[in-house]
């Protein structure tokens, strides 16, 4: 057991240092071409904080498991948008992007209605993963695309002046060493995580927690943890865009990347889908879309409310799922 704890502690660690050069050489590249922050944190740190939740269902799916890679996105999903923001917001006031409101948020609730219909027949057939996967495409495209209308890296908020002076005079030297730091920030990510799921599993287990809680609380929050580690260290370095593109980002790749490809692998048929669960997933994006309406940023309350509202939900789970109160 002490085996277990060792490896759950150096996951931390590796996660910490992972989102570190993630944000560094993804904000590196985002000056040296004047890409806005905020599609960088959509594209290339969305995604790549998602690997955790791809791998994850690839291999629930492969192991006759498709509730838990279920469990895994919406989970993932309700933690992304409750806990990161949550957190982000209460470490430092997110100002959010009027590309967030306008686009994103209605291109989530609609991923995540196509979603929620798909499951009515508890399955997501290949063709269906498809759908998904098309969708995902079309979303990069168009995010790369819109960003030619958006505000450059070097006129944001998000870096000072000395920042942008830096990249300017930045090498092809400099370049590879950014690339660099994302390369190595992923893989940082991707075994820190994949250390805290199996390690943390195996405890669970061990605990007694059943198979429905390993897969929408332990494993949602475990590869989840590469998005809550990178909007820790966005957050600190005043990196908003990041954070809420990160967030909301990695909720859109989750549900059209992930289980568009792991559908296409193979059908994903669920035995028991909970409808509470995706209820509250669809319910915190309601939630959380006219705070960011209101005034365009989320204040530390809100943010408050937001961690309320995850740990919450996650204890009533707990309690539900331990017969401690009914439903």
């Amino acid at each position: 057991m002490t085996e277990h704890y060792l490896y759950i502690l150096a996951g931390f660690t590796l996660l910490f240092y992972g989102a570190e050069f993630l944000v560094k050489g993804a904000s590196e590249i985002s000056l040296k071409f004047g890409v806005s922050p905020l599609v960088v944190g959509l594209t290339v740190v969305a995604f790549g904080t998602s690997a955790p939740e791809l791998l994850v269902c690839l291999e629930a799916n492969a192991n006759g498991t498709p509730d838990q890679a279920f469990g895994t996105i919406i989970g993932s999903n309700i933690c992304n948008i409750a806990l990161i923001l949550g957190v982000g917001a209460l470490i430092h006031p997110i100002v959010i992007h009027r590309q967030i409101i306008r686009r994103e948020i209605p291109i989530l609730l609609a991923a995540s209605a196509v979603f929620i219909l798909m499951l009515l027949d508890k399955q997501v057939l290949q063709w269906e993963g498809l759908v998904l996967f098309v969708g995902i495409v079309l979303y990069v495209i168009s995010s790369l695309m819109q960003s030619k209308n958006e505000i450059g890296a070097e006129e944001s908020e998000d870096f000072t002046a000395e920042e942008v002076e830096k990249a300017k005079k930045s090498t092809p030297l400099g370049m590879l060493l950014s690339v660099f730091w994302i390369i190595a920030g992923l893989v940082a990510l991707r075994l820190g995580s994949s250390w805290l799921v199996e390690h943390g599993s195996k405890v669970a287990v061990s605990l007694g927690v059943s198979q429905a809680i390993i897969g929408l609380i332990l494993l949602a929050f475990g590869t989840s943890l590469p998005e809550l580690a990178t909007s820790i260290v966005a957050a600190r370095k005043g990196q908003g865009d990041i954070i809420t593109g990160n967030a909301v980002g990695s909720c859109i790749f989750n549900i059209l990347a992930v289980i568009g490809i792991t559908a296409l692998v193979s059908p994903l048929v669920a035995t028991n889908i909970n409808w509470m669960d995706m209820g509250v997933m669809l319910g915190i994006l309601i939630i959380v879309t006219p705070m960011m309406w209101s005034r365009g940023r989320l204040s530390k309350l809100e943010g408050a409310i937001l961690l309320i509202f995850y740990l919450s939900y996650t204890i009533t789970r707990f309690m539900l799922d331990k017969g401690m109160i009914s439903a």
